[in-house]
């Protein structure tokens, strides 16, 4: 009999509609029943590289509604387990009350235990789902953004390597990384499977977008790693798994029913369900090609998106597939892709919410420092500190927006167009929504009207930077933040003086906080502002909870 092997995972949902996201241990039938509702959904599953998956679309939904839903396999009741203490997972489409909403990023996959939380930090999603499950459900959040590192291909827990290990020597490339589609696979299931997290993603509808380490670490930073990258002969296969399976996991629930319906894999998996009868298809071979076209052209498919929720906007974009580093041009987002984001960038909204995996403002000292960098490595000072200038670039991650800053100054001058009301009626917030630097910081433009102009960071959600780190990282962003913008743009050519780190229109911008532990951050919309908390918890909070009874 067909089991689940992950979800139910809630994906997107809007004020009618639901998608349900799993994945099984074989071919079957996958039926979603909702409490109240004399009608179910179904969709048979669909096979990638021999696993199997399903997405079963809900809709005819009422608006403001909470549902009690579950889910069976082949007829068998599979979720939730019979004996599972916690609340029942809900499908609750968006009414008329304010949006609400958590993000977060950079969550390494280890055991929940005394020994891994005071090594990897508690796990503040895991966390999240604790505190949700034993509050008020009205508390829940409309959505949950990952804005990347949902996984790390790159950096292997114990469990992980004895896997790969099991299929193959570690002295061959690329080591103790992921190499196939196989072992993402076994990583996805060590990532989600934990049952508190379970519930959360059956709970709380997720929209997901990568960073570098769910396919590597300085992905597209440059041209000069992607030709190293090319050089190996494990790549090809190791980007093929990384972008198919993003595909799998995390991207195909990002889409409304619509979209979907737009989307060309989906539309070859849906033409061949028809052409075979409803039954298991294979997508391995349209998977993988798919993949291996975005790496060579990255402008033949978007995996940025746009939603309305709630009276506001949230733009997630792309800002590692989508580059452009070929030598003498660099951009964080590519002609099309730049395009797209300008129509998106609107007012006539509550909130404008810019979810980029890293850092659109950085704090001034490190803002000039990125733009420093990249002159170096294109040549501005000489050819003999190209070479240093890129070995910094990669070693400490020198590649947020102020590293593209052609880009970085495209995209601030459309925020200040929204927040000054130049493209319609200016909304009450302009937010950029990231990650990725393992702190959390809010940050303000400093302004002399319109809109404000806000950067809300959060990260890690497990995965915290080592002291020493965290203190350079806090003394380069802040004490040195003065001295380092007054000489760095005295010099010449340095492209961090037309910008000084300001951003969009203003004085320069303003940390009000910046703190380092795990955490999920929550957002609430209502009243004239954008409300932020974040969500943490000790390590003895978080060591043990029962599920069943």
């Amino acid at each position: 009999m067909s089991q689940l092997l992950l979800g139910p995972m809630l994906r997107h949902v809007d004020s009618s509609t639901a998608a349900v996201w799993v994945q099984t241990d074989d071919a079957c039938e996958v039926e979603v029943r909702v409490d109240g509702i004399d009608r179910t959904w179904s969709a048979p599953t669909f096979a990638v590289h021999g696993y199997h998956y399903a997405l079963v679309e809900v809709e005819g939904l009422e608006s403001g509604r909470t549902y009690p839903y579950s889910v069976t396999v082949d007829g068998r009741h599979a979720w939730p387990e019979d004996d599972d203490v916690r609340p029942p997972g809900t499908i609750r489409t968006f009414g008329e009350s304010p949006l609400t909403f958590a993000f977060g990023s950079c969550r390494e996959s280890v055991p929940h235990d005394a020994k891994h939380n005071a090594s990897h930090g508690v796990d503040a999603l895991r966390t999240l789902g604790l505190s949700l499950a034993e509050g008020d459900p009205e508390d829940i959040p409309d959505v949950l953004f990952l804005l990347g590192d949902q996984v790390y291909a790159d950096i292997t827990s114990d469990e992980m390597r004895e896997f790969i290990a099991s299929r193959r020597s570690l002295d061959d490339g690329p080591g103790e990384e992921l190499r196939d589609y196989v072992e993402y696979e076994h990583l996805y299931r060590l990532a989600w499977s934990e049952p508190h997290l379970r519930w959360v993603f059956a709970t709380l509808p997720s929209s997901m977008i990568f960073d570098d380490h769910d396919i590597r670490d300085d992905w597209n930073t440059s041209a000069a790693w992607r030709k190293e990258m090319a050089g190996t002969p494990w790549w090809q296969e190791r980007i093929v798994a990384g972008l198919g399976s993003y595909w799998v996991y995390q991207h195909l629930g990002n889409l409304s029913i619509d979209e979907r319906a737009e989307d060309p894999l989906w539309r070859e998996l849906v033409a061949r369900r028809e052409r075979d009868g409803g039954t298991e298809v294979d997508l391995t071979d349209v998977v993988d090609d798919f993949a291996a076209r975005v790496n060579e052209e990255p402008d033949c498919y978007r995996f940025s998106y746009s939603r309305e929720v709630k009276g506001s906007r949230v733009i997630v974009v792309d800002s590692r597939a989508a580059r452009v580093v070929e030598d003498g041009e660099r951009a964080m987002l590519d002609d099309a892709e730049t395009a797209w984001l300008d129509e998106q960038m609107r007012g006539e909204f509550e909130h404008v919410f810019v979810g980029t995996s890293l850092p659109f403002l950085l704090t001034p000292g490190l803002h000039h420092v990125e733009a420093f960098n990249e002159a170096l490595a294109e040549g501005a000072y000489g050819p003999l500190l190209v070479k240093p200038a890129e070995w910094l670039r990669q070693t400490v991650d020198l590649e947020h927006w102020a590293a593209f800053n052609r880009s970085f100054e495209r995209v601030a001058a459309m925020a200040t167009d929204v927040a000054d009301g130049n493209r319609g009626e200016p909304p009450r917030t302009v937010t950029f929504l990231s990650g990725d630097v393992h702190n959390s910081y809010v940050s303000e433009v400093v302004r002399q009207g319109g809109s404000q102009v806000l950067q809300l960071v959060c990260s890690p959600i497990r995965n915290p930077l080592p002291r020493f780190i965290r203190w350079m990282t806090a003394t380069l962003g802040l004490a040195l933040a003065e001295p380092m913008t007054r000489l760095l743009v005295a010099f010449p050519g340095c492209r961090s003086r037309r910008s000084s780190g300001a951003g969009p229109t203003g004085r320069g911008s303003t940390t009000r906080s910046r703190w380092s532990r795990s955490t999920v951050t929550t957002c609430g919309c209502g009243g004239s502002t954008a409300r932020s908390a974040a969500t943490t918890r000790t390590t003895r909070d978080c060591v043990s909870r029962p599920t069943s009874r």
